[in-house]
């Protein structure tokens, strides 16, 4: 069994020893059982309030260094061509608290009809994937920044249905 006390951030020179796969929800708790991909039990004592970051490492007790992967999940994915459309669909999700994942004029959340509802009724084409789910931390989290470097998920086309006459160009302006 692996314990883990600390806390090393996304860069890591030493080579990883076993790797955790975390879903969003569990990313946010300081106590944590997990299996790593190699079958062995690892446990997580860290500080609360301080989601773990997709990619980051974490080191063992014993030295050895653990790397959290995010969990592929369920979520809705909502794009539209226009600013205002998106700034008013981040607007009215914020007003919900809901957690929400934001690209460049594409979100996304955890499925929920309601929700999906208001996003086409603003304009969005809203699809159901199955993604990696980093949604944003709180504002008021301290010290945050961007952790997209390994990104898998931008610009990609997706198979959306077209019939609704939007032109939906992709891929534009990715700055990393």
């Amino acid at each position: 069994m692996l314990e883990i006390y600390e806390r090393l951030g996304t860069h890591c020179h030493e080579p990883v020893y076993a790797t955790v796969v975390v879903d969003y929800e569990k990313r946010d708790r300081g106590r944590l059982r997990l299996t790593s991909t190699d079958g062995e039990e690892v446990r997580l004592f860290l500080e609360r309030g301080k989601p773990l970051i997709v990619g980051e490492y974490l080191k063992a007790s014993d030295g050895k260094i653990v790397q959290v992967q995010g969990a592929v999940e369920d979520v809705a994915h909502a794009s539209c061509d226009d600013w205002i459309t998106f700034a008013k669909a981040c607007y009215h999700l914020g007003n919900r608290h809901v957690k929400v994942e934001v690209g460049e004029r594409w979100l996304r959340i955890k499925p929920d009809h309601v929700l999906e509802d208001m996003l086409h009724q603003l304009g969005l084409m809203v699809s159901h994937e199955q993604e990696v789910f980093v949604p944003e931390s709180g504002a008021y989290a301290g010290g945050h920044h961007h952790h997209h470097d390994d990104d898998h998920h931008h610009g990609h086309a997706h198979d959306h249905d077209h019939s609704h006459g939007h032109s939906h160009p992709h891929g534009h302006g990715h700055d990393h």
